[in-house]
């Protein structure tokens, strides 16, 4: 440990112990979804299970509620629904990675947890950080414990990569294959295009660049925070392309891949993962047989805000661990089942008009017995989930509790069934099976009625939901 993590890593818990009260005691903190003690939260980090225990890092600014100098955040749970914090992993005390410890992914292999992450340099001079003046390096730290850092080293700096692109590479996410290591990095070209890199190791330390993957015409001018996985033999691309069409202020999704992506490849029609208002930057993982996906509930440079919780010195969660599934080139994203032990008994009633129930955080299930009758559900005094005509709408009917966010719409056609986690400043909805799901933040008052339904007709069950 050198002596600037030192003083770092005695600031950060100063500053936890000084400000954790005032954020503890926000009626908007959350019940059972991850959350920094203070500061700011985005993009998770190294997901994986060592063990018996499942390790989130996320990107996490102490010393700023409105970002700040990125360390890594540190959270575990034995079972996805009850989460411990610990301290962080990583701080920005080495000259490769003095202005943050960008996003990255994880691998444990043979005892040792490699934490692969983007050390962000920002050289003083008269740059724009986009084609100059930034160090984009690729970084690797190790731990046996889990718990603390006891190596870090650069492998990659801006002249390892191709020589047409931006100084913004990062993201890197390892994975192994076929007896080998590949890493997949979000890229930006000097020709203002999004792409992803792929390089291979034989020894999780020397890379060398084997592949570019893009689309024909630019679709977007960077891909973040890229996942290149398999699910029923079918491999997916998931990025978060800057710049490509989409209701949010940016996109977040999956391309399906075809072909071999060390090589000759292309991809499907991109789909977004969310349609709601707050869902950016997921990273997934193998658990078993299953893949496991977080993500960060939150919209860089969106035009609305977490205002309610700035005031109380932290801002932003991540979303709950879901399963990702396929269905041909499709993917289906639904709550991990290890969520039900949060729920307290459950409430059985008809879905009419007037149906009411009285709680803030909650997982509502419903069966939707005519898929083309209309439904209409608000949450909290002021959500409001609609379906008609082939259209599902999320809108907020009092202004007050949404921070600035208006209407997202998705075309679904018909309507089978609803199921959605609300938390005290969240709720993610799922719909027809996780076809399409949407993700928001909102702010109700305090005695705000749970749930009212106002058209409708099917079954529902709704528990109470406790702390995680």
């Amino acid at each position: 440990m050198n002596a600037l993590q030192r003083d770092l890593k005695k600031m950060v818990a100063r500053v936890e112990r000084a400000d954790a009260p005032r954020a503890a005691a926000d009626p908007a903190r959350q019940r059972y979804h991850i959350m920094p003690p203070i500061g700011w939260l985005n993009d998770p980090n190294g997901l994986c299970k060592v063990g018996d225990t499942y390790h989130v890092f996320y990107q996490y600014g102490p010393f700023d509620v409105n970002g700040g100098v990125k360390h890594w955040g540190h959270a575990t749970s034995t079972d996805l629904a009850h989460w411990q914090p610990q301290p962080p992993m990583l701080y920005p005390d080495e000259p490769f990675d003095c202005h943050g410890a960008y996003s990255g992914s994880a691998l444990y292999d043979e005892g040792v947890l490699y934490l692969y992450y983007t050390g962000n340099v920002k050289h003083p001079g008269n740059f724009d950080y986009i084609k100059a003046g930034r160090g984009h390096n690729t970084c690797l730290a190790t731990s046996r414990d889990g718990v603390t850092a006891d190596t870090k080293q650069c492998l990659m700096t801006n002249a390892d990569y191709p020589a047409d692109l931006s100084c913004h590479v990062r993201d890197p996410k390892v994975f192994a294959f076929d007896g080998r290591w590949y890493m997949v990095q979000g890229a930006r070209t000097l020709a203002d295009k999004g792409e992803v890199l792929v390089f291979v190791s034989d020894d999780k330390l020397h890379w060398r660049h084997c592949n570019t993957i893009t689309t024909p015409e630019p679709f977007g001018y960077m891909w973040e925070c890229p996942d290149l996985f398999r699910l029923n033999g079918q491999w997916f691309l998931a990025v978060s392309p800057q710049g490509a069409p989409s209701q949010n202020v940016y996109a977040c999704g999956y391309f399906p891949l075809y072909g071999d992506w060390r090589g000759e490849c292309t991809l499907g029609k991109f789909r977004e993962f969310d349609w709601g208002f707050d869902f950016y930057a997921p990273q997934s993982f193998e658990d078993g047989s299953r893949r496991l996906q977080l993500a960060w509930m939150g919209m860089p440079d969106a035009p609305y805000d977490n205002a309610p919780t700035v005031r109380c010195g932290w801002q932003h969660c991540l979303s709950v661990p879901c399963e990702l599934t396929a269905r041909g080139d499709r993917l289906l994203r639904n709550p991990a089942p290890e969520l039900a032990a949060l729920r307290g008994a459950g409430e059985l009633f008809a879905i009419v008009p007037g149906a009411v129930w009285h709680g803030t955080a909650c997982d509502l299930q419903c069966e939707i017995l005519d898929p083309q009758t209309p439904f209409a559900l608000t949450l909290r005094g002021g959500l409001e989930l609609k379906f008609a005509d082939g259209m599902l709408t999320l809108a907020f009917a009092d202004s007050k509790i949404a921070a600035g966010r208006t209407v997202r719409k998705a075309e679904i056609g018909a309507l089978h069934d609803v199921r959605v986690l609300m938390d005290e400043s969240s709720a993610e909805i799922f719909v027809n099976g996780g076809e399409t799901v949407l993700s928001t933040r909102f702010y109700p008052a305090p005695n705000a009625v749970g749930l009212y339904f106002t058209a409708g007709c099917g079954r529902a069950v709704v528990y109470e939901m406790h702390k995680g």
